[in-house]
């Protein structure tokens, strides 16, 4: 059994879409990235690589290849799912907590698990997802900011 995390944190900006988990969540400000700024998924990327011991996900898309500009980060998760199983391992179970203020996210959780487990080629019961406020605290809480932790368990897959 191998244990990965994985955090990423994302300023958020008119103008830009806010995605979590593959969703666009309707709302004024968006994530500032590179890529189309999921923290959801850069983060549970980031917990796969990290219990497969694989370079992690700024090594693999860098923000500095104009190839990644704009990416759909779900496509950019698959990538590394796969990678994981190329390296001889298989997705337990992954959980993963987003800190935001605003929006209120539970309406859109369930659809963000069945993204997550869609992209990994896993079952969505394996795939856990929440939503934290801050209380006010700091940059998630004063609305500037959204940030993510996941963490993901992985075990050598059967041959």
């Amino acid at each position: 059994m191998r244990i990965g995390h994985g955090f990423d944190a994302h300023r958020l900006v008119e103008g830009r879409a806010l995605i979590l988990g593959g969703i666009r969540i309707p709302f004024e400000r968006g994530a500032l990235g590179h890529s189309d700024g999921d923290a959801l998924a850069h983060a549970i990327a980031d917990a796969l690589l990290g219990a497969a011991a694989l370079e992690d996900l700024g090594s693999r898309f860098p923000d500095t290849d104009a190839r990644w500009k704009d990416a759909d980060s779900m496509v950019l998760l698959a990538e590394c799912a796969k990678a994981v199983r190329g390296a001889g391992f298989a997705i337990v179970n992954l959980d993963a907590t987003i800190v935001v203020e605003r929006p209120k996210l539970a309406p859109f959780i369930r659809r963000m698990r069945e993204n997550i487990a869609a992209c990994l080629a896993a079952d969505a019961s394996c795939v856990g997802v929440k939503a934290k406020s801050s209380e006010g605290m700091g940059y998630t809480g004063d609305g500037t900011g959204v940030a993510v932790h996941a963490v993901a368990l992985l075990r050598e897959a059967i041959t």
